[in-house]
């Protein structure tokens, strides 16, 4: 009895994650923009803004050069890419999931053009100077980061905006699940990179930020995200 007094009207009864029924659930009549602080995204957020404050507040306090646009839009990015997963996660009726959906692609597009913008950045920078391309383990991962965001972006768009292509829309609905895992994936591997860059000599040399303070703000943000993580979603993960 108290478990369904917990249930809140016009949420999904599956269970997330991690957290009781209807804690990853957007509420009826709730505005879209509320998703980003639902639950445990208000953890989230503090992470990812911290994550992204560690990087400016760092680059900031030097002086600025080229290069120091490579790591404010690629936290930038970081950021943006965070807000669209918060955005689309607690979505269940087929109105919250359109309109998720739009807000989600939005952010991704934006987030999308600003991480492209650092990499173009950081290769000028590296032509320019006559410098070795992708040689650390952090401008190999970077790299491997940037084709995984942007197999993501393809996917998603064609797979809601061009069904046709997939032979249909049932058979473009299949590929979500693929996009959603890839998608969590993907983040994980934007957090590693950033881990990694704090090893580079210009980190190490100038920038000096501290590898423990990254790993801190990437766990936050993870523990925030993973208990909005709904098995129902990937159909083949929660046995459907």
């Amino acid at each position: 009895m108290a478990q369904e007094e917990r249930r809140v009207p016009g949420t999904s009864e599956e269970e997330p994650l991690l957290g009781e029924s209807g804690d990853a659930s957007q509420k009826e009549g709730k505005p879209l923009y509320h998703n980003l602080v639902l639950g445990t995204g208000v953890i989230a957020q503090f992470g990812a803004w911290i994550l992204a404050a560690i990087v400016w507040g760092s680059v900031f306090s030097h002086d600025l050069q080229l290069f120091s646009a490579h790591p404010l839009l690629n936290s930038a990015a970081v950021l943006l890419f965070v807000q669209g997963i918060l955005l689309v996660q607690p979505t269940h009726t087929a109105k919250q999931k359109k309109q998720g959906t739009y807000g989600h692609a939005a952010f991704n597009d934006v987030a999308f053009l600003t991480a492209l913008a650092g990499l173009i950045v950081i290769e000028y920078n590296k032509i320019s100077h006559k410098g070795e391309h992708f040689v650390s383990p952090h401008a190999i991962l970077g790299l491997v980061t940037y084709i995984l965001i942007l197999l993501q972006l393809l996917a998603g768009i064609s797979a809601y905006f061009l069904p046709g292509l997939y032979g249909g829309e049932e058979n473009a609905k299949a590929m979500y699940k693929y996009h959603r895992v890839g998608g969590y994936l993907t983040l994980l591997v934007m957090l590693a990179t950033i881990c990694l860059a704090t090893q580079t000599d210009f980190n190490v040399n100038v920038l000096q930020i501290q590898l423990w303070a990254v790993v801190v703000a990437a766990v936050i943000l993870v523990v925030g995200i993973a208990p909005r993580i709904r098995l129902s979603k990937f159909g083949w993960l929660a046995g459907k």
